[in-house]
């Protein structure tokens, strides 16, 4: 008998704040049962930190340059199959409801689903409106717990009509995303002054690269009147008191961000009991994972985008009574690519003939607990949306192993959709992860070090070719074939085009 698929997945939800992942800020008990009943991954990477991308690299296991989708300024134009589709052309029911955020056109819309209800862009914490195949109508109530209602019903309703067949829920939170709008009902958790802070919260950055310390991400300086919820102080205002802000802003972006977290963990906890009460839980593949990680504080930051740790890893958990051990931990270093081939293996379909495109490995050994002598020992990043207007994040790739980090900032949006035309100056980052775990110290232009950054830039090299996506030469070097109709639809700019 092939298995039910429940994936759930949430939006900008980091590793650190969950206490399966030993979170020293809050508490997520449904979502830690998940762990404790499954797996939990350790080294899950995703490809490109941020949404409308992940969210690609999740559907089609392909990277950015393949899909198309590199930007949140794109639109997906499914120019390769996605997993819905593969599944229900394999006989499985399929339904997806919140948070899509690949586009809004008739060609972006979502397709192989037997019904669907999706957020418009980003949508929102109350009443939200949403568009299904018969039209648009707003959802009374909190997002987080509408959406599972949706999302259930649909469950017992499929059960009730198709009981033979196998079914595929994807259920995607919009929270936590920017701007943090709790339920009443978490108002008493979290208070402020409560909440720890990072050791990075007060970092300086004078040891980064120049086009990093122009990140625009600072929980200091960059952390707006509706995303605190109330007005900064004017004691409080000024570079003097610059420490001291942060440590105001960090408590009340925090209370909010870990408040919506506790809305995810509530019904994570309705999901798993209503498979118990339709009889599948033991039958049912059920997936906590979020798009990409988050800076909770860390550096000194919020948002994602950048290649450290806590923009890089996403959290997952998997549960599957039926196949993996209770309890245990996957440490092999994976990314978001590999999601669809992993998912299609235990659907019990051959992914490269399911989905002919994809690039990922499936990790459906991993989870089953066994011994795979060749698995990489190396994963590729690449962020496109250069300079972009509100958060200034360069250009860069690189490469993370389990002990290296090297990061090249080519700064060069290569008419990528949402990037600038402006170019920086060439930068590189290379971090000692087992030294330097919080990767404070660039190593790039240390002569002792020479001979290692070397090695790391030739397995980049390599990883590009496998991948099949062009290292930078300079502005003429080659572009991947953005739709930039829907880019300039989506903010009524020009792009440059794309080309060769």
């Amino acid at each position: 008998m092939r298995p039910h698929i429940v994936f759930v997945l949430a939006d900008d939800h980091a590793a650190q704040a969950i206490s399966a992942y030993g979170s020293c800020v809050n508490s997520t008990p449904h979502l830690d049962r998940v762990a404790a009943e499954g797996a939990r991954l350790d080294s899950l990477y995703c490809t490109n930190s941020i949404c409308t991308p992940s969210r690609a690299s999740i559907l089609t296991g392909t990277f950015s340059h393949v899909n198309g989708a590199a930007t949140i300024y794109t639109e997906f134009d499914h120019r390769v199959p996605t997993v819905p589709e593969a599944l229900q052309q394999a006989g499985y029911r399929t339904g997806l409801f919140g948070k899509w955020h690949l586009g809004e056109s008739e060609a972006a819309l979502p397709r192989g689903l037997d019904d669907w209800r999706i957020y418009p862009g980003q949508g929102t914490y109350w009443d939200a409106e949403m568009t299904g195949p018969d039209g648009s109508a707003v959802v009374p109530g909190y997002a987080t717990d509408t959406v599972t209602d949706l999302a259930l019903d649909w469950l017992e309703d499929q059960r009730s009509e198709h009981p033979e067949q196998p079914l595929c829920l994807l259920l995607h939170h919009k929270a936590p995303h920017r701007p943090w709008v709790p339920h009443p009902r978490h108002a008493d958790l979290y208070p402020l002054g409560s909440i720890p802070e990072p050791d990075t919260l007060l970092e300086d950055h004078s040891t980064r690269s120049r086009a990093i310390q122009g990140v625009r991400m600072s929980i200091a300086d960059d952390l707006t009147t509706d995303d605190l919820k109330e007005e900064l102080p004017p004691q409080l205002r000024g570079p003097e008191r610059r420490d001291e802000r942060a440590r105001w802003n960090y408590q009340r972006y925090m209370r909010d961000y870990l408040q919506t977290v506790q809305a995810i963990d509530d019904s994570m906890g309705r999901v798993l009991e209503h498979l118990e009460t339709l009889g599948i839980a033991e039958d049912t593949i059920v997936v906590y994972t979020s798009d990409q990680g988050f800076f909770l504080g860390d550096h000194g930051w919020f948002d994602k985008r950048l290649m450290y740790d806590q923009s890089l890893q996403m959290p997952m958990m998997v549960r599957w009574p039926q196949q993996i051990p209770a309890g245990s931990q996957v440490s092999e270093m994976l990314t978001n690519v590999d999601i669809a081939a992993t998912l299609l293996e235990a659907a019990g379909l051959d992914p490269d003939q399911a989905l002919p495109d994809q690039q990922g490995r499936s990790f459906l050994p991993l989870l089953r607990g066994e011994q795979v002598e060749d698995w990489p020992q190396a994963v590729y990043y690449r962020y496109w949306e250069h300079d972009d207007p509100e958060h200034h994040a360069p250009a860069h790739y690189g490469i993370r192993t389990p002990r290296w980090k090297y990061i090249d900032y080519y700064g060069d949006g290569l008419g990528a959709p949402g990037a600038s035309a402006r170019i920086f100056e060439r930068e590189y980052e290379l971090y000692d992860l087992q030294a330097d775990p919080a990767e404070l110290h660039n190593l790039a232009g240390d002569p002792a070090h020479a001979t290692v950054l070397e090695e790391l830039r030739a397995q980049l090299a390599e990883l590009q070719a496998q991948v099949g996506d062009a290292p930078y030469t300079g502005p003429d070097s080659p572009r991947p074939a953005w739709n930039l109709d829907a880019f300039q639809q989506h903010s009524g700019r020009q792009a440059e085009p794309a080309g060769g």
